[in-house]
């Protein structure tokens, strides 16, 4: 596969939204957008009762911003612009009143740390590796950081947002409370999230909406500061420094 692109399939009460893109799954600001309103529709769809958020291929789940676009960001407008896309897919999964499980099947870099973060229940491969690789280039996960950290407390936070070159194993991510569920095989993964939906689209789907929100009680305010964080990234991404860290990666 070459050409990038996010899919919704419906099937028996589960819509399943696939995002891909050749660079490792890496996030563009129009795969962005398109996560958003594919998260927004099924949502509001009333045959949807539970939705299940995956990537194609077998590698990585999520390499995070896309390098190009990044270095492509000529002023804070634009910066601002696309790291408001990281934060129309955080609150679309935030307020949507459909449950959201995660299908982690591979590495997951910046703001595919925040994907997982934001699904309501991941279950992930030992493959999973995580990292919040943004200081490292001269950013900061200032937009995905929140739903991080609501998810496995800011001690943990801090320490991937501060080492910002290790990669941390799956377990140490399932222990930290990023995944629920944690598998050996793409297989045995596939078994559980089966399970799992099929009991989720036989349950109340009103008493998940209000369970929804219990869970995410707190967050009300992250339409703005999300956006706010998302300007503090737009501006620092302008910087020789993260400009040329940025170059360097793109080349190893």
């Amino acid at each position: 596969m070459t050409t990038a692109y996010v899919k919704s399939e419906f099937h028996k009460g589960i819509t399943i939204i696939e995002f891909f893109h050749p660079q490792s799954n890496s996030l563009p600001g129009k795969i962005l957008e398109e996560l958003a309103q594919s998260v927004h529709a099924a949502g509001n769809d009333n045959e949807t009762k539970l939705i299940i958020i995956r990537s194609a291929g077998e590698k990585a789940f999520c390499a995070g911003a896309s390098f190009d676009e990044l270095t492509a960001i000529k002023n804070k407008e634009e910066g601002l612009q696309f790291f408001s896309g990281f934060a129309h897919v955080i609150n679309a999964m935030r307020i949507c009143p459909k449950l959201i499980i995660g299908r982690i099947h591979g590495r997951c870099v910046g703001g595919g740390v925040g994907l997982a973060a934001a699904v309501d229940y991941a279950i992930a491969t030992e493959a999973a590796e995580v990292k919040l690789s943004e200081l490292a280039v001269g950013i900061g996960p200032f937009v995905v950081g929140p739903a991080v950290e609501r998810k496995i407390g800011t001690s943990a936070y801090s320490q991937l947002a501060i080492d910002a070159t290790r990669w941390r194993s799956a377990e140490w991510a399932r222990n930290k409370g990023l995944f629920a569920e944690l598998y050996s095989t793409t297989e045995e993964m596939d078994e559980a999230i089966n399970r799992l939906g099929y009991l989720l689209v036989n349950s109340s789907p009103e008493a998940m909406a209000e369970m929804k929100k219990v869970f995410w009680k707190g967050t009300e305010h992250w339409d703005k500061l999300l956006v706010e964080r998302a300007a503090i990234s737009g501006k620092l991404v302008l910087s020789g420094f993260t400009k040329n860290a940025i170059e360097t990666f793109k080349k190893k």
